[in-house]
Formats: C-alpha cells, structure tokens, sequence
C-alpha cells in the first residue's frame, strides 16, 4: 500500500493505493485489469481524478486510462469527432474552435478527461454532453467483447447515464462519438453569457466569457486542492420550487422539460452564510460556495465533515437536502456518497 494517490486526484488527499498502472491502449487496460482480477483485487479506473474523493487507502489497483486519439470527419451538416477516451476535455474543447467546430465552448475549463464526460454528462452554463454526444465506444472488462452504445442508449440524465448503474465496474470507456452540427446557435442563458448579444457574438467569445467565469470564481487545484462542484443543483418538485420562492423571490430557478426546477445550490450554500467556513484543513470557497477545497492538508475526513455541514445547514434552512457530485471512493470502491454525508 506504498503507492500515493496524492498526485492521481485532484483534492491532492494523501491516499495510497496498493498499485496504480497507466494503460495507452485498451489491450494494456484490459490486460492490467484481468491480472489484478486474477488477484482478487478491487479495481478502479481513472481519468485525471478529477471527480473523486478517496475515503480511505484503496486496496486495489487504480488503472489510468490514457487511450488517446482526436479523428474528424466532415458531413454537409456537421463534423464528427471520435475522441480518445484519454484525452483531456479542455484541450479538446480548444482543439475544435482552433479548427473551426465550435459547439463545445460553454463546456471550456470542464477538468478532467474525455472519457469521463459521458459518465457525468458534464454541463455547464446550459450546455450538456447529450447535447453534442453521438455514441459512445465501451469494451466489457470481463470478455474484451467491444460496443458502441447510441446515446440515447447511454440514458442521459442531469449528472447521470447508464454508466452509473448496469454499466459501472463491469465496461470501460474506450473513446466518446460527438456531433458538432454546422448550424452553430450560441448559448447564452447563464452568467456573464446573458450579456453578449447573439446576434454578433462568435464561439471564441464565449469560450473566452466562460473561461473568464470559471478562472475568476473557482480555485486553482494546483493551488487548493478540489473537485469542481461539489454538489449538484437540487431538482425540486414545482410546488417545492415555489415555497422556496415564496420566501426568496430572488432564488436562481430554472424550470426543467419534466415540470420539476432545478435551483442553485452554490446560491443555497451562499445563503447559509457559509463560504471560507473551515473544519480541519477543508474549506468553503470564499468565491464559489458550491466548491470545496483542500486549504491546508486536509484529510477526506475533513472533507467528509464539512460536507455533512453544509448538507445540514442547507437542509434546516430551506428543507432542500444536496447530494454530492463528487465520487467517494472507499477501500474496494464507490460507497454512496449521500449515506457517508448524511
């Protein structure tokens, strides 16, 4: 158990791994998958750990997966990418506006790698990766046989996809299909966003505008350690949504296609007066309270706490109760996140 996971994950807790292995093909991947399996050891596999919160030593083999690769080819109506699942998502996301596919800029800075994007369907600033997703390639663990799941057969939800559920600890993904369709139509609905006029406004000044956001109000992890936002926005029931704006009118909401609002949970957090709020070497962000942060060693214990804090303040003032979009990941792997807050 020699090995840290402090430079693997990007909260920088000091945990250690039995092994780590950093595979660059799916053969690789596969191979120091079916040896550990053979050992009866736990397996985990990575991206840029940008995602997760190890609870404790884990006692299996993490597996990186670094599988590479950008291929484009071009329809009338669209360009169609097949990404590595490897590649680092900001740098694909500046890959296509330098070569003319804009589509991708609302998600610019997003940490972490491209194979990760579907696990997640990372968002930000209005814009989802069932937006642009084509398919995703996957290979299952245990026979090597690979597939190609539509991404309707991916059952996108907020924060959510099959990866999550039938999918998790038996596939891996190998590389993620995006469409960018010609047709480019700017969204505007969040934040600085609202201010450029749509009519005049190209992709660079969005991703220049998004970029500006998230540079301006979220840490840096190579400074204090952190993975993004920390819990997702609450998706209430409309009658909830409106007791909440009965007594804060000016409560972020945003009414969603199945009739249920999604809220803030960065303005619910703020509310309860909680940013630079500290418990051992965790933190609060003081500019971002949806983050939280490793200011000075913290343990994932520190973390675990402060997250317990903040739920229940959060819970008590406005009886809206926030689950993690952090993975906590325990001894042999993922532990429900909400139960060890709660």
């Amino acid at each position: 158990m020699n090995h840290s996971l402090k430079s693997w994950n990007t909260f920088g807790i000091d945990r250690h791994a039995a092994r780590i292995v950093s595979a660059d093909t799916t053969s690789e991947l596969l191979a120091a998958w079916r040896q550990a399996t053979a050992e009866n050891l736990p397996v985990l596999i990575l991206g840029e750990g940008s995602n997760v919160l190890f609870l404790e030593d884990y006692d299996g083999l993490v597996l990186a997966n670094r599988i590479k690769g950008i291929a484009v080819s071009e329809q009338a109506d669209a360009w169609h990418l097949h990404v590595g699942a490897g590649e680092n998502w900001h740098n694909l996301v500046k890959f296509t506006l330098d070569n003319n596919m804009p589509g991708l800029e609302n998600l610019a800075l997003i940490p972490g790698c491209a194979g990760s994007s579907p696990i997640q369907n990372i968002g930000a600033y209005g814009v989802e990766l069932q937006r642009v997703c084509e398919y995703v390639d996957c290979v299952e663990l245990a026979t090597g046989k690979a597939s190609r799941l539509t991404a309707a057969e991916c059952r996108f939800g907020y924060r959510d996809s099959i990866f999550k559920h039938e999918y998790q600890d038996k596939y891996v993904i190998v590389a993620v299909g995006l469409r960018l369709a010609k047709t480019w139509q700017p969204v505007l609905s969040y934040g600085d966003l609202t201010r450029l006029d749509p009519h005049s406004v190209t992709p660079e000044q969005v991703f220049d505008a998004v970029c500006h956001m998230r540079m301006t109000k979220l840490p840096d992890p190579k400074v204090h350690g952190n993975a993004g936002s920390f819990f997702k926005n609450p998706v209430v029931p409309a009658a909830e949504a409106a007791a909440l704006l009965a007594g804060y009118p000016d409560a972020p909401h945003y009414p969603q296609a199945d009739g249920r609002v999604k809220l803030a949970a960065g303005w619910l957090v703020d509310r309860c007066q909680l940013k630079g709020k500290s418990l051992g070497g965790a933190a609060v962000h003081r500019q971002q309270a949806l983050v939280l942060i490793n200011e000075n060693n913290a343990t994932s214990d520190d973390v675990v706490g402060l997250a317990h804090y903040v739920r229940q303040q959060v819970g008590e003032k406005f009886n809206v109760w926030l689950e993690p979009e952090v993975r906590f990941i325990g001894r042999r792997g993922e532990v429900n996140a909400v139960e060890a807050i709660a």
